[in-house]
């Protein structure tokens, strides 16, 4: 049998006290006698009394707010599904009064990061949730909103700041060996392994410490080269960077590209007809094709959607419900094949 739910009314008339009493109680407002409260307390806790943060929040017309400082997808295709991640949280909790608001900057662009972190915290939120591609302005945003008192996340990728509160996103370093474990498992004995960053950042180096440590570990003859990084902005220079790299080293027997250019790689791969295996990351519409024709071996996937739906929702949960948002949540890394890409997708 379903438990009838308890009104101030019922409260009320069980305690022996006025609504009025009831309302003061709960709400903690007014002066109440210690006789009353006693009353009131005792009933409380014979029914388990449970307050209602929705209900109170829509009555009292609060309304939390979080800013987002996120890159721009139609720069860095990447983002569309962290964008579509907050849509769906914002659909989700915006009935209630979590109000999100989304601060767009060019992923290229620092000074663009700096303005647009500016402005999200103008309006005063509950909290700022910041993709920090750019660690040293992402830090000193971090320490400017710790005096303001807003509460500030991290997701996809992590900096060294304790101003931050919580991070959503992978174990990069983790990340990073699991590549070159599935390079060590499939590749030619005697051969050299490159690592390529595509628009160096920071968090991309966490990815290569992981790779560099499971070689160190392994007594093996495959040589694992120093790492190189090239530049997108010129799409002629890079083809040409990327095509005197490939032909420097004949026994180039893998690649380990750490971010969701690997496509870019894989094309110029497959126009020289140069043998070799190619691990990269994120499941993007370029890197699915060159996945499924067999130009790329393996993709980790990031759940990039997953990432800004959770960041949210944990703070949404924290401000209607008090719930306790977790320092550090860690997604699986997932391995992705041309034989398992669709039903990701």
């Amino acid at each position: 049998m379903t438990q009838k739910k308890m009104t101030i009314k019922d409260i009320a008339k069980l305690a022996g006290v006025s609504k009025g009493t009831v309302d003061r109680v709960l709400h903690k407002r007014g002066k109440v006698s210690k006789e009353a409260l006693e009353k009131v307390e005792k009933i409380l806790k014979e029914i388990e009394y449970q307050p209602n943060p929705i209900a109170r929040n829509l009555k009292e017309n609060k309304v939390y707010r979080i800013s987002i400082l996120i890159p721009d997808y139609e720069i860095d295709i990447f983002w569309k599904p962290a964008h579509d991640g907050i849509k769906e949280a914002e659909k989700e909790f915006g009935p209630f009064g979590v109000l999100v608001e989304k601060f767009i900057y060019n992923p290229f662009q620092k000074e663009d990061f700096h303005q647009k972190s500016i402005e999200a915290i103008s309006v005063f939120p509950n909290l700022l949730l910041i993709t920090p591609l750019f660690e040293k302005e992402s830090f000193l945003i971090s320490k400017t909103c710790k005096k303001k008192n807003i509460k500030v996340a991290l997701f996809n990728n992590h900096i060294k700041s304790k101003n931050a509160e919580s991070y959503v996103g992978q174990d990069l370093m983790q990340s990073g060996k699991i590549a070159a474990d599935l390079i060590y498992k499939t590749s030619k004995l005697n051969c050299d392994i490159g690592i390529v960053h595509i628009n160096l950042e920071p968090h991309l180096l966490l990815k290569e410490q992981g790779f560099k440590n499971y070689f160190s570990e392994k007594n093996s003859n495959i040589r694992v080269l120093e790492s190189t990084n090239f530049k997108t902005n010129d799409p002629t220079k890079f083809v040409n960077d990327i095509t005197i790299y490939l032909k420097a080293h004949p026994k180039l027997g893998a690649l380990f590209i750490t971010n969701s250019h690997v496509h870019e790689v894989a094309e110029i791969v497959s126009k020289i007809n140069k043998d070799c295996a190619i691990i990269g990351y994120d499941l993007i519409p370029k890197n699915v094709t060159y996945l499924k024709k067999g130009k790329i071996n393996f993709l980790i996937h990031q759940r990039p959607k997953e990432q800004a739906y959770l960041s949210i929702s944990y703070y949404a949960e924290y401000f209607l419900f008090g719930k306790k948002v977790p320092l550090s949540n860690l997604l699986p890394i997932d391995i992705i094949t041309s034989e398992n890409v669709d039903y990701y997708l």
